[in-house]
């Protein structure tokens, strides 16, 4: 695996994001707190501005604990850890191949049609896949400290 960060990601096209997905092992699934990015008007210089932005005021990541199989979203400007996923390994729905799923579906009013699907994409360094039902809409990244990341 090679040495990527998440500005390298903010700098590819939705193409490139979506190759270097299908491309990549699904990893582990994470332990501990990974530190969100979202990856919005990919390729554009208004990406990295966007990140930003929602990291402050909206997504700050995600803490996995894999002992019980579960995530709980950082959101707002104040960490508010909340908006549970199931964490388990699954099939694509990009590609079919294995990759990490966080379903939404049975543990979230909010977001019961959300699912998310991460793989790993560098040392600690996860792309992850955003659907709304069956339909894609963005793409995020998560960055685990070293020592955190697969369990």
């Amino acid at each position: 695996m090679t040495a990527l960060e998440v500005t390298q990601l903010l700098d590819m096209n939705q193409e490139q994001l979506d190759d270097l997905f299908r491309n990549s092992p699904a990893g582990e699934i994470p332990q501990g707190e990974g530190d969100g990015t979202v990856i919005i008007a990919t390729g554009t210089q208004l990406s990295e501005v966007a990140a930003r932005f929602l990291r402050f005021f909206a997504w700050q990541g995600k803490i996995f604990n894999p002992e019980r199989g579960d995530l709980r979203n950082e959101i707002t400007p104040f960490g508010i850890q909340a908006i549970i996923a199931k964490v388990y390994k699954g099939e694509s729905w990009l590609d079919g191949k294995e990759c990490v799923v966080l379903d939404y579906s049975d543990t979230s009013i909010i977001a019961q049609w959300i699912r998310d699907e991460i793989r790993e994409v560098a040392p600690g360094l996860y792309l992850g896949v955003v659907y709304w039902g069956r339909t894609k809409l963005i793409n995020f990244s998560l960055k685990f400290q070293a020592g955190e990341g697969s369990a």
